[in-house]
This record gives structure tokens, C-alpha cells and sequence, in this order.
């Protein structure tokens, strides 16, 4: 009699177990948008470091010849009035915005170095030209003087008591964040205050001997990189950083999530700190419990995708790493 009901349990559970939906895990193509997709952003990303770096080693030998070349330096090219040059957005394309702050531990030797260093302006231009992606390219010295392509309404947006020194896209270049000297991609978007909405920057030391004399940077926006190339593709996308913060993506995909739509926002005061994206943007925050287990275990676990089983909209959420950044690419697959 034991071994009769054994044999009806066993029964009832096959059948059980052929009812339910069959789980197959993904297979390498299903990786194919995702990786494409990585490829290609990385690849633009390679190209502006590499010219980045070409660009650092011009401003290191303009101060490895300081001596010969500011005796036949040209007239000083701008007028400061205050902490700021005098020059209009969009009066003179050949000129950046000049920034000289309060707190430059020698304006003497600033102003110096904005004369040794004018012909950047053609060389930030030029760069520019070449990538229209790039919003800007801009110098912050260690002497305070800050050189920003192409001009911009600084005066009302620039505390000039600030200390660029203090910013995520100066110290991150230092000796002891990069001690490779190398190109920094830095992983956390952050609202410019010239208005652009979210943006990404990469940054490269430019040293004097063995001393950090200043850090360029170029910056790219975030709605540019979703129209470049997360729009290029059918698909739902969504960029996150390794905590989960939500860098960009489509509309559709980060409501899918759970999560608020990313709102295009603007300084109203001058900018005076380090200001990165706010929590409201990070996926441990979605109200969908799934979505929360999704990201713990593409982003904390390592796993490369997650099936959905409470949330009959999404069917699987595939993940994709950067190699140079922590960032993960997120593409939400729908049922059939």
C-alpha cells in the first residue's frame, strides 16, 4: 500500500513538474544587442582618451619651454574682470571662458600661466570640431585658473570662492586616485552647471615634473549618449553604475522598473560643491520588489541575467559589463 502511494505522489509531481513553463538559461547571442552596443560607446570613449592624452602632453611642453616661450608671447589675449574673463558666449568662437578663482594660491603665476597657455584655445577648438558629441573640454590648473571651450555665462553660474580642487573632475585625476596617469573615465554622471542636464566626463593629469599642474577634461551629456545609441536600437535599455544609480535609458524601460523618469536638471544658484545624482535614481529604491532582487543579483551577485516570475510585464532582464568603467548595460526582454 506504501509503495502504491509512493507511486501516485511520484505520478501527481511529474505532472506537476511538466505544467510548469521551462526556464532556459540565455545563450550567447542573446548578448549580441548588449554587446554592440558596449563596444560601440567604449570605442568613442578610447578615441577621446587617446586624443585627450595627446592633448596633456602639449600642455606639459608648453610647461617644460615656459621660459622660452613666454618671452615671445603675444599680447594677453583676455580681460578679466574680476574672477572672469570678459568675453560673451558666442561673441568670439576662437575663445574659451576663463575662470580665475579667489582662492589661486598665487594670481601672479595664474596669470602667467593663462599666457603660456592661450594657444590651447585652438587646440580645445580644434578637438571639438572634430568630436561634436563633446559638450566641452576645459583645464583646471592647480594655480585656480580654469580654462573652459567653447565660452559660457561663467559670471552667473560660478561661486568664484569655489576650489576646483575639491571636484570629482580634478581629484579624481590626482596622483593618488590615478596613479597611472592615465585618462580617467569618472563612473558617476553629475548635473552640469552650465546647464547641459546630466552629463559624464573623462579627465587626464597634466604634470609638471613630478607635480599635478592641472586637469583636463572633456564632457559628454547624458540625453546624447541615449540618442546616439540606446535609441538606435529596438530594444529597452537602461545604463546603471555598479550602485545601482541610474546613469540613462529609455523611458519606456526605466518605467518598466519601477523607477521615476530622469528629469533634466539645471543649477538655479551658482554651483559651490561637488554635487553627484541623487538616490531617488537608484534601483535598490523601486518600489517592485523583483526589480530590487534583480539589481542584488546582476550587480552585487554577478549573475548576467534575471527572470521575472510575480511581474507578468517583464519576462528577463539581461546584464552586461563595461571593461574600463563600473557600468552595467540593461536590456528588459517582454514576454512573448
Amino acid at each position: 500500500m506504501k509503495f502504491f502511494s509512493s507511486i501516485i505522489i511520484l505520478f501527481f509531481a511529474l505532472v506537476f513538474l511538466s505544467c510548469q513553463p521551462t526556464v532556459l538559461r540565455p545563450e550567447e547571442g542573446d548578448f549580441a544587442k548588449l554587446s554592440n552596443l558596449v563596444t560601440q560607446i567604449e570605442s568613442e570613449i578610447q578615441v577621446l582618451g587617446m586624443e585627450l592624452e595627446q592633448i596633456a602632453g602639449y600642455n606639459e611642453r608648453l610647461l617644460q619651454h615656459r621660459d622660452s616661450l613666454l618671452t615671445v608671447a603675444t599680447e594677453f589675449t583676455y580681460t578679466l574682470d574680476g574672477a572672469f574673463s570678459t568675453n560673451q558666449p558666442g561673441e568670439n568662437p576662437s575663445l574659451s571662458t576663463l575662470v580665475l578663482l579667489d582662492k589661486s594660491p598665487d594670481k601672479e603665476q595664474a596669470l602667467t600661466y593663462i599666457s603660456l597657455t592661450n594657444s590651447m584655445d585652438s587646440v580645445f577648438a580644434s578637438f571639438l570640431k572634430r568630436h561634436p558629441r563633446v559638450v566641452q573640454i576645459y583645464s583646471n590648473s592647480a594655480l585656480l585658473v580654469s580654462r573652459i571651450y567653447p565660452a559660457f555665462d561663467a559670471k552667473n553660474i560660478v561661486d568664484p570662492s569655489l576650489d576646483v580642487r575639491e571636484f570629482n573632475f580634478y581629484y579624481e585625476a590626482d596622483l593618488a586616485h590615478n596613479p597611472t596617469k592615465k585618462t580617467v573615465w569618472i563612473p558617476d554622471p553629475y548635473v552640469d552647471p552650465a546647464g547641459k542636464g546630466w552629463i559624464f566626463s573623462l579627465v587626464h593629469p597634466v604634470y609638471d615634473g613630478e607635480e599635478l599642474a592641472a586637469v583636463l577634461g572633456v564632457d559628454l551629456t547624458i540625453a546624447d549618449a541615449i540618442e546616439s545609441y540606446l535609441n538606435s536600437v529596438e530594444g529597452y535599455f537602461v545604463l546603471v553604475n555598479g550602485k545601482g544609480d541610474i546613469i540613462g535609458g529609455k523611458s519606456e524601460a526605466i518605467e518598466l522598473l519601477g523607477m521615476p523618469l530622469l528629469k533634466n536638471h539645471v543649477y538655479r544658484e551658482s554651483i559651490q560643491e561637488d554635487n553627484f545624482r541623487v538616490a531617488d535614481f537608484n534601483l535598490s529604491r523601486s518600489k517592485n520588489r523583483e526589480v530590487r532582487q534583480m539589481a542584488q543579483a546582476i550587480l552585487s551577485e554577478k549573475q548576467v541575467y534575471f527572470d521575472f516570475i510575480d511581474d507578468a510585464r517583464m519576462d528577463r532582464v539581461l546584464g552586461h559589463t563595461f571593461s574600463h568603467i563600473d557600468w552595467y548595460l540593461l536590456e528588459v526582454l517582454l514576454p512573448n
